[in-house]
């Protein structure tokens, strides 16, 4: 029965109707706003979304209320509706009188002042406050002070006016104690680790900011190692998580990177498949330089897919594409590469839109891309522009993009750079046993009035030498791919190695343009007028007395000098070799004639997992007099540059007739250098590494010389062989070497050096 009236009960409910609820409904016939200053009343109202007249409900009234909440104009706002009119009260936030930092040490205002988004004479926002104390912490973050904490406080003033003081606890900087990894098989961690970005914490931690931990940093790194282990045949490679763990003084980090190596691929077989009617795929076969064998990188594919779109441009096939198609041959470990030529869309350039270049004009971007208005459009050539766009160094970034122009087979191609600094000037010093200390003052601008332009002024000094000097380098010449340079220098000496003194003026422009894909050429002009001078306490030879009395002397010559260079460009990474060939012919006008060669060939390779570096070095000159004084000046004289062991000048043909015995240098040289570059097992940290070398040289023949009266040695020439021990140090302050020797073979009036130190650097 219970059940019953409560099922009869609950039926009443649910079918007796809802009573409707009445919105309360405002027609606003006035509006008061009060407490404003800065923003007026009809700003307000607009802000607001309100006019005068309107009927509003409350949900539409409370809408009202927020848009001027959100607005970021007003500490406070209060709707007050009373009947037909609203009264609206505001406090508007105060303005940013003056916006401080304290408890800064580390970095400083400026630096801090450009991080953040609060303007001095801009109205306050505490939202916004807060979010510039974040970006503070994070530029602390990236500088290493992870624990940096930083607080926006205000200071009331008169007039609705604040100071803005952020006060900051930087903390201490939280450094890289070890950098390891886990994983890797074919390559060492010290090896690994002069591949990052990020160094570990060693001697010069004070001077050294890379090893702290920084989160957009270590990114760059997992890319950087991706690419080291790309270029050498490892596609599988991939970093499965990287790990920073305090240590227990909670002062510095252990951090360590989880890496799979996987295995390492070279090519297989390559073929070329052409889809284009009359074009012959042998022909483009020839143009990739890659062979069965070579280990695998990507490099090396995009620079044969560049080779043959080049060919096509050559051929005038437009519009192709190279897709090279990868199969894998994972029993033997090879990648069969197959190109297949085809017909791309008929797209052009309609347009490149260069932005953000304030200084840099138009025309240096311009030219670094081959494709203009109305060429067929090739992505690469664009990707490839982009990178030498940012090779130039004259921008921060550099963003190239293209997209859909006014109809579908056209494409704008944007270009937006923001510019860098491109000035600057340097105080550096430098010291060696043979020169004594120097200095070095340097003014350099490589984008001289944003033309892309090169000038350098210099002016060094050492105990022994003076030296001022002007070079200018304009890139494009006429606008073509020519480097004009021009080259003033201006040199004294008075060396402690000689009995006389030298003045010297140069002038040499030149002309230097591609001639193949790792060749250039040079030619060039040489004004050069030289002198021998007397010092006031004569103690000369016949030979050099005779030198300095020919005065004044002025050579006229032209000359050019061939380079063929593949450590960049070539199939290996870690091998490369150079080829120099130069000759000058002196003659036109001046008071000397003579023919001057000289060659340098340079070949170099890392062995036991990249870990040695050795180098062998073969050069050699030749100067054939004709017509005027040939001296010391004119003749090569050789230098610890070209064989270690020996004071400037120290070997070859002297003069015995005075007690200084001047060096008289030679008409001849050759000499080889041989030397290996490995760890000592010392951390990588601290900058120290070992070397051994082989020196073996040669310097004779004074043809042409008058050597009446002299007391002559060695001018039919020996062979030098000499060992020695190398120490390098990278330190802040520059590169140290240290270099012990040990003339195996020498002659008697040879003058040898059995330690040499040399440090240069720039600050």
């Amino acid at each position: 029965m219970r059940l019953g009236s409560f099922c009869l009960l609950l039926s009443v409910v649910w079918l007796a109707p809802p009573t409707p609820a009445l919105a309360q409904q405002y027609t606003l016939n006035t509006i008061t706003v009060d407490g404003n200053v800065r923003v007026g009343d009809a700003a307000i109202l607009t802000r607001a979304g309100i006019a005068r007249g309107q009927t509003l409900n409350a949900a539409e009234l409370n809408a009202a209320f927020q848009r001027l909440i959100d607005s970021g104009l007003f500490e406070t706002v209060d709707f007050d509706p009373q009947g037909n009119s609203l009264r609206i009260t505001v406090v508007e936030f105060p303005t940013i009188n003056r916006i401080s930092f304290e408890g800064n040490a580390r970095l400083n205002d400026e630096a801090l002042a450009a991080a953040i988004n609060s303007n001095e004479r801009r109205v306050f926002n505490p939202a916004q406050a807060e979010r510039d104390a974040a970006l503070i912490a994070e530029a602390y973050a990236n500088d290493g002070r992870l624990a940096a904490k930083v607080s926006p406080t205000i200071i009331r003033r008169s007039d609705n006016r604040v100071d803005l003081v952020f006060e900051i606890f930087e903390g201490d900087t939280i450094e890289i104690e070890r950098l390891s990894f886990v994983g890797n098989r074919a390559y060492s961690d010290r090896r690994l680790r002069r591949v990052l970005d990020t160094k570990q914490a060693g001697l010069f931690r004070a001077f050294v900011r890379a090893d702290l931990l920084v989160a957009d940093r270590i990114e760059f790194d997992k890319q950087l190692l991706r690419d080291f282990y790309l270029s050498r045949g490892y596609i599988d490679f991939r970093t499965n998580s990287v790990n920073a763990e305090l240590t227990e003084e909670r002062d510095a980090y252990f951090l360590v990177f989880n890496v799979q190596e996987g295995q390492k691929f070279q090519f297989g077989e390559i073929s070329v498949t052409s889809n284009i009617p009359g074009v012959d795929a042998d022909v483009y076969r020839e143009v990739a330089k890659v062979r069965p064998g070579v280990t695998y990188s990507p490099t090396v594919l995009e620079t044969d897919i560049a080779r043959m779109e080049r060919q096509a441009l050559r051929d005038g096939v437009d519009f192709l594409r190279v897709e090279p198609r990868v199969t894998r041959d994972d029993r033997n470990l090879r990648l069969n590469i197959e190109y297949v030529l085809s017909r791309g869309p008929r797209v052009f350039v309609e347009r490149i839109d260069i932005e953000g270049n304030t200084t840099t004009l138009d025309q240096v971007i311009r030219r670094q891309f081959t494709s203009v208005e109305g060429d067929p459009f090739n992505p690469r050539e664009i990707r490839e522009a982009a990178e030498r766009i940012r090779a130039l160094g004259y921008f921060e970034t550099a963003e190239v993009n293209a997209r859909e122009g006014t109809s579908p087979d056209q494409v704008v191609v944007d270009v937006d750079v923001v510019e860098a600094p491109t000035g600057s000037f340097s105080f550096g010093a430098s010291f060696s046993n043979n020169d004594g200390l120097g200095f070095a003052i340097r003014f350099a601008e490589d984008n001289f009035l944003g033309r892309g332009q090169r000038l350098a002024l210099n002016v060094s000094t050492t105990e022994d030498s003076r030296r001022y000097g002007i070079n200018f380098i304009e890139p494009s010449f006429l606008g073509r791919e020519v480097a004009l340079g021009l080259r003033f220098d201006i040199a004294e000496t008075d060396s402690s190695f000689t009995t006389y003194d030298t003045e010297r003026f140069l002038f040499q422009p030149s002309l230097t343009f591609p001639v193949a894909e790792n060749t250039r050429l040079q030619l060039r002009y040489t004004l050069e007028d030289s002198e021998m001078q007397q010092r006031d306490t004569p103690v000369n030879g016949p030979v050099i007395g005779n030198e300095i009395a020919a005065g004044e002397q002025l050579s006229s010559a032209i000359g050019y000098e061939l380079t063929y260079d593949t450590r960049i460009t070539g199939l290996d990474p870690n091998s490369g070799y150079l080829l120099e060939f130069a000759q000058d012919f002196a003659g036109l006008g001046g008071d000397s004639q003579y023919i001057k060669t000289t060659a340098k060939v340079v070949g170099q390779t890392k062995v036991l997992s990249e870990e040695v570096t050795l180098r062998a070095t073969l050069e050699g000159g030749a100067l054939s007099w004709q017509s005027g004084t040939n001296r010391a000046v004119d003749r090569f004289l050789l230098n610890s540059n070209i064989i270690r062991g020996f004071e400037p000048g120290g070997i070859g043909p002297r003069d015995l007739t005075t007690g200084p015995e001047d060096p008289l240098g030679g008409n001849l040289y050759v000499a080889a250098r041989f030397e290996a570059e490995f760890p000592l097992g010392l951390p990588e940290e601290y900058g120290i590494t070992g070397g051994l070398f082989y020196d073996v040289g040669n310097l004779w023949d004074l043809s042409d010389v008058n050597v009446a009266g002299g007391n002559i040695v060695g001018e039919g020439g020996s062979f030098r062989h000499v060992i020695g021990f190398a120490i390098l140090w990278n330190t802040p302050v520059g590169p140290l070497r240290f270099n012990f020797t040990d003339a195996l073979r020498k002659e008697e009036f040879d003058r040898d050096q059995s330690f040499e130190l040399t440090l240069s650097t720039t600050f």
